[in-house]
């Protein structure tokens, strides 16, 4: 009787499109995976949204407090919109969950490339998440006490020299420091970027090396325009941040492809 069934097999085409599809799948559920994590930890930091408010404007009142041109005690936001209290909460409750769970979304990011890596780079799980949760805080603790700071005492400055009286909007505030330290945590995370780079083979250490001059230059633009104001110190600093992360992620290309042509 199963002799006289035909046997449906897949085309060639059919079989070829399969794995593209299973990477999609798998996509799909790790950003699922990412979001059910996200949402948990939201539900949680939000119980604590008044403790992350006075975090998230710690920076700015420690400047408030330096600079005697300042009414002391007198609190610099203000809100237009009844529900504006509520969604600046939120939003901040929202990222500050991300930074909670990141490791486990680096995790799920680890998963989904792992099956583009070699037998001996599956086992670096430990060591990849480690790496990257690691940059990324490192990256947002050092916009948190350095980099806003700086930032909120020369915007302060050039409002004073205006004659303009701090009025702030909760939600517009959150926008630039969520801005400042979300990316400067994305920044830190070149050096494991330029790794899987490295190990597609998109981009090499010579080359990095070579072009160092126009890097350069990239680099001082991207930190002079972060970096408004008029003190050139600043934009020396961060430029100077850029720049280590920069050879930094070259040495982590170079050690890549001594790896690749030491190994079998």
């Amino acid at each position: 009787m199963n002799e006289l069934i035909p046997e449906v097999l897949p085309s060639a085409e059919e079989a070829r499109a399969l794995p593209f599809w299973d990477h999609v799948g798998e996509l799909r559920d790790r950003l699922l995976r990412c979001a059910i994590a996200v949402f948990v930890g939201t539900s949680l930091t939000y119980v604590l949204r008044f403790k992350l408010w006075a975090l998230a404007t710690r920076p700015l009142f420690l400047v408030l407090a330096k600079r005697t041109d300042m009414t002391p005690g007198v609190t610099p936001f203000a809100y237009t919109d009844l529900a504006e209290p509520f969604m600046a909460l939120m939003t901040l409750s929202f990222w500050a969950a991300v930074f909670l769970v990141s490791p486990y979304l680096f995790y799920q990011v680890w998963v989904f490339v792992k099956p583009a890596l070699r037998a001996q780079e599956k086992r670096m799980a430990v060591r990849f998440v480690a790496a990257t949760t690691v940059c990324f805080l490192a990256g947002a603790a050092f916009a948190y006490f350095f980099m806003f700071g700086t930032l909120s005492d020369l915007l302060m400055n050039e409002a004073v020299k205006s004659g303009l009286r701090a009025n702030l909007k909760p939600t517009e505030y959150l926008d630039l420091f969520l801005y400042t330290v979300v990316g400067s945590g994305a920044a830190f995370e070149a050096p494991v970027l330029f790794y899987f780079l490295a190990r597609f083979g998109l981009v090499s250490s010579r080359a990095m090396l070579v072009y160092w001059r126009e890097a350069t230059i990239a680099i001082l633009f991207v930190a002079g325009f972060l970096t408004p104001g008029d003190v050139v110190a600043t934009m020396i600093v961060f430029g100077a941040v850029l720049l280590i992360l920069y050879y930094v992620s070259a040495l982590v290309v170079w050690l890549v492809e001594r790896t690749r042509h030491d190994g079998p």
